[in-house]
């Protein structure tokens, strides 16, 4: 399962004065997407954190279609795009409840070993679940 969906509707504070979301909260829907996507492989921050592993992101780049407004239903897809020595990278869309496409993104993300501070290679239990997906 390189995919995962998730679903919620824009809240009133998430948006400016013509209902638009704000451009800066579109940054915590693709971490909604993300954390949901480890969570239904398994895996949540809480507990990589709580065992010494953080995941940064250190490059996160977006792309507009279309505004989303106040009370839209969102399908956020998070895409897992590659995984290599220590960084980790997802796709990210987001539609209205029309089928729309809103919004288009990419982010890379960095394992970091928490006592060090600095980039570590995935824990085995991580690997082990993003090589099922090669046999998909």
């Amino acid at each position: 399962m390189r995919e995962h969906t998730i679903e919620f509707r824009v809240r009133y504070a998430e948006t400016d004065q013509m209902g638009v979301v704000y451009h800066g909260n579109y940054a915590q829907y693709f971490e909604m997407g993300r954390v949901e996507w480890l969570r239904n492989l398994g895996i949540s921050y809480k507990w990589m954190e709580d065992n010494g592993i953080m995941l940064p992101v250190v490059s996160l780049t977006m792309n507009y279609k279309r505004p989303a407004k106040y009370d839209d239903l969102l399908i956020v897809k998070t895409i897992l795009k590659s995984q290599s020595s220590v960084r980790i990278e997802f796709d990210y869309e987001i539609h209205n409840e029309r089928g729309e496409l809103l919004t288009i993104a990419h982010s890379i993300l960095v394992f970091v070993d928490m006592k060090t501070g600095r980039p570590t290679p995935p824990p085995d239990y991580i690997l082990e679940k993003i090589a099922g997906f090669e046999m998909e």
